[in-house]
């Protein structure tokens, strides 16, 4: 409930990763606070991503799925190739204890109030680097398709901006929206608005996006001219925006709705600028977790997580989800690492693109993911080899169609299994899982070099995951269970270990 405070200017409280505003001068160069929504789960794997290749330390949020560093804005390029973020945002202001008042009217009323005293300048600066970089990329992909560019700005870590994901539209099944399945990012998915005007826990973390409403939220990918005609000032044009609010906790008096409609109204009326849900150059972002404010700029259109997949099944995993699973485990240079049930391949793709240093198999026992896997390879060489056809050597990845249950590998030599388990519910059954799981484990276990292999492995039918595994606890043991939105549903990723006792040989059960 809200406790009347002046004004809701407990703004001097903003955010706390650097020094209050979302942008600073560091002598003549521009930094700035950048937000990333992560897979729910693994935030501390994203922190750790953005230590490790920017040198940043990362401040995890209470909100679950974000996190908040400070760059120099001249990284931008290298925080659009990180591998463990879906969404990246500008911070233009963070309140860690914003004093919503008591009435709707006069919470909706400092809302509007707060816009014309943010710090816009520095962030908007941002946003127009980005824009700028993104304008290099679409121009040379007019010249080279595949150019090394896709790599520079939004694919390493988003699928070539859209190209591949447009181009396989015309093939079998590579519609774009079967986003929608299990794995991928709700901002893809069409899921109901109200899910986060209300208090809903973990499991809707990853709709959060979609609270703004439908008339707000409107087009999730429709920012496809953002940044065309547009100058360096930023001004050559009236530009268009939409504002998205993402809203979670109880103790509200408004809905998402009607804070994107107020903060909307008084953000056009600063500004000058057009509303447009659709086809808009700026996405404001208004963040709401109980009594944490975050307004933010939009860096990206299409959430980054879909940059290596141009053949869509129906449970494609989300990228950054397998770059989650895949570091989990640790991989080492020389490290056979299997996905056994690979669907598209996104996490064996996932893995060869990151660890090369390892070798990558791939497998599954239907004909048509093995086929949408092999497409999905075969756009990464292309795409490797556009990058410098001097030197494209492929990559150190093969598919096969097999039985998991009778994996035609050699006793004990695998390193690594990394897959996402059936999860009962688009494919096959719940009352299936109970004889596959324990079968899948000691298959897994007898390729599993004893001592020192190890599994990660994702299922949301934990139940019965938990039972398979104390049927196999002479050759697993759990090592650590994360706890992960997939979709809307709650489910884990566990790490297991290999221990030393030998693994049966092939038995049915």
């Amino acid at each position: 409930r809200a406790v009347g405070a002046p004004q809701a200017p407990a703004m001097a409280e903003a955010g706390d990763p650097g020094a209050g505003p979302a942008a600073a001068q560091e002598g003549a160069e521009l930094s700035a606070v950048i937000g990333a929504t992560v897979p729910t789960g693994f935030e501390q794997t994203a922190a750790d991503e953005v230590q490790e290749k920017l040198g940043s330390a990362s401040r995890i949020s209470r909100d679950r799925g974000k996190i908040y560093f400070e760059i120099p804005a001249r990284s931008l390029p290298q925080v659009h190739r990180l591998r463990s973020v879906d969404n990246l945002f500008v911070v233009v202001q963070e309140f860690k204890d914003y004093q919503f008042k008591g009435s709707k009217e006069d919470a909706l009323k400092d809302l509007e109030d707060l816009v014309k005293k943010l710090p816009w300048t520095d962030p908007l600066k941002v946003w127009e680097l980005n824009n700028s970089l993104k304008k290099k990329k679409t121009k040379r992909k007019k010249h080279n398709l595949q150019s090394p560019a896709n790599k520079e700005k939004l694919n390493d870590g988003g699928e070539e901006g859209g190209a591949d994901q447009k181009d396989s539209n015309d093939q079998e099944d590579c519609a774009q929206n079967i986003g929608g399945v299990e794995p991928t990012d709700s901002q893809e998915t069409e899921k109901p608005q109200a899910v986060a005007s209300q208090n809903r826990g973990e499991e809707q973390e990853d709709n959060e996006q979609l609270d703004a409403g439908d008339e707000v939220q409107a087009g999730s990918g429709g920012g496809t001219e953002a940044g065309d005609g547009q100058t360096g000032e930023g001004e050559a044009k009236v530009l268009k925006f939409r504002v998205t609010c993402n809203r979670a906790g109880d103790k509200h008096s408004f809905t998402s709705n009607e804070a994107a409609r107020d903060f909307g109204g008084a953000v056009q009326e600063h500004f000058q600028w057009k509303a447009d849900m659709t086809n808009f150059d700026v996405e404001v972002l208004l963040n709401i977790h109980n009594n944490e404010v975050v307004v933010g700029i939009a860096l990206t259109e299409e959430s980054l997580h879909r940059r290596n997949i141009t053949h869509f099944g129906p449970t494609t995993l989300r990228s950054t989800l397998a770059y989650g699973m895949l570091r989990l485990c640790d991989p080492q240079p020389t490290d056979i690492i299997i996905d056994p049930m690979c669907g598209t391949g996104a996490i064996p793709i996932e893995g060869a693109a990151e660890w090369p240093g390892c070798y990558h198999i791939a497998g599954d026992n239907n004909p048509q993911a093995v086929k949408r896997a092999a497409n999905n390879i075969c756009s990464l060489l292309r795409k490797n080899e556009s990058k410098d056809s001097s030197s494209a050597l492929g990559v150190p990845l093969d598919i096969i169609q097999w039985d998991i249950c009778r994996l035609p590998l050699r006793t004990g030599s695998v390193d690594i299994v990394v897959t996402d388990m059936p999860f009962g519910k688009r494919i096959g059954s719940k009352k299936k899982n109970w004889d596959l799981y324990p079968a899948c484990l000691m298959e897994m276990g007898r390729i599993c070099t004893p001592g020192t292999g190890r599994a990660v492995l994702l299922t949301q039918d934990k139940k019965c995951f938990v039972k398979a595994l104390s049927r196999v606890g002479h050759i697993w043991r759990r090592a650590q269970t994360v706890w992960v939105n997939v979709g809307g549903l709650h489910a884990a990723v566990y790490l297991l270990r290999r221990t030393w006792e030998t693994a049966e040989e092939r038995r049915s059960w």
